[in-house]
């Protein structure tokens, strides 16, 4: 194996290791010891940091902000790379805002000429349109690392009834119409709850010793699914025109169960948590002669009142 080849696996396998040994090392590489000390020495300085420990337990860790090795992109590739990065600008808030930024900017400044003049003829060519929300959300990254790491966070948190205070296991973040959305653990409700990241007035992690509990299992895909048989649900059936099919799937925040027909029409049928009735009642409200409300009894009564509240508001004018 020729050197540099060496280097660049070498480089690969102290990335993924936590802890080596240079014994460990020239046996893998089929090299002597005092190789493998010189091909470390190189990789310090090519900028991999390395530290080492002595003693009996001891031997060489990578720190925690490693550098990944050279990776070969195509051109389109690399292009892709660069507009999916591009695409986060119209985020007012990203969990990873200054590492997005600075990917793109190596993205950019590190492709050949005529790569940049093909990504500068394209921007006003192609565009990834999200809703611009003004509210700024601070802690995502506390919530996103929470997440991964099964910490508890204590969050100063605004609704209705005001501002309070509560502890929660996020098991993931998402963004849905410009808005970002936390999915957790509440230990207040002691269920699972979705929370408006912007609602959120600060976010720090726990410190009052709030055992976490074990979410490896629960995830963005399936957290709604759990406890659901101990919530209150009802079921929401309703008809859809071409244009309420679509606003159905690009406005709620799931995408509900609609079953789409050839004309482009559909119909809505999803059990969804007693509590949000309100909101699904405004939400069709909105949707005006595109949507047929026909079940459940309680909906059809909340949208009739709401209409009777606009009629009185409206009705003298």
């Amino acid at each position: 194996m020729s050197k540099s080849k060496r280097l660049m696996e070498l480089m690969m396998t102290v990335n993924r290791m936590r802890k080596f040994t240079v014994k460990e090392l020239a046996a893998e590489f089929g090299v002597s010891p005092r190789t493998i000390m010189r091909d470390l020495q190189e990789l310090g300085e090519l900028g991999v940091p390395l530290y080492s420990e002595v003693g009996p337990h001891g031997g060489y860790q990578v720190l925690k902000e490693r550098i990944l090795p050279p990776i070969a992109f195509s051109e389109g590739e690399a292009v892709a790379m660069f507009f999916a990065s591009h695409a986060l600008r119209h985020y007012q808030s990203l969990p990873f805002e200054a590492e997005a930024s600075s990917a793109l900017q190596k993205f950019y400044f590190y492709m050949p000429g005529d790569v940049r003049d093909r990504i500068d003829e394209m921007k006003n060519r192609v565009d990834f349109h999200a809703h611009n929300r003004q509210q700024e959300v601070e802690g995502l990254g506390i919530l996103l690392e929470a997440a991964v790491r099964q910490r508890v966070v204590t969050i100063r948190y605004e609704n209705k009834q005001g501002d309070s205070e509560r502890s929660i296991q996020p098991v993931g973040i998402y963004v849905s119409n410009g808005f970002w959305y936390c999915a957790a653990y509440c230990f207040l409700r002691r269920g699972f709850r979705l929370f408006r990241c912007d609602r959120m007035r600060s976010a720090s992690f726990d410190k009052t010793g709030i055992k976490p509990l074990d979410l490896r299992l629960i995830h963005l895909g399936n957290w709604e699914d759990v406890g659901r048989e101990e919530r209150i649900e009802a079921r929401i059936v309703a008809e859809l025109s071409r244009e309420g099919v679509q606003r159905c799937q690009g406005e709620l925040s799931h995408v509900p169960f609609i079953e789409v027909r050839e004309d482009g029409t559909g119909r809505l049928d999803q059990c969804v948590p007693e509590s949000e009735l309100p909101y699904f009642a405004k939400f069709f409200l909105g949707l005006g002669s595109e949507a047929t409300v026909e079940e459940p009894p309680e909906l059809i009564a909340r949208i009739r009142k709401l209409l009777e509240e606009l009629t009185a508001k409206y009705g003298t004018m």
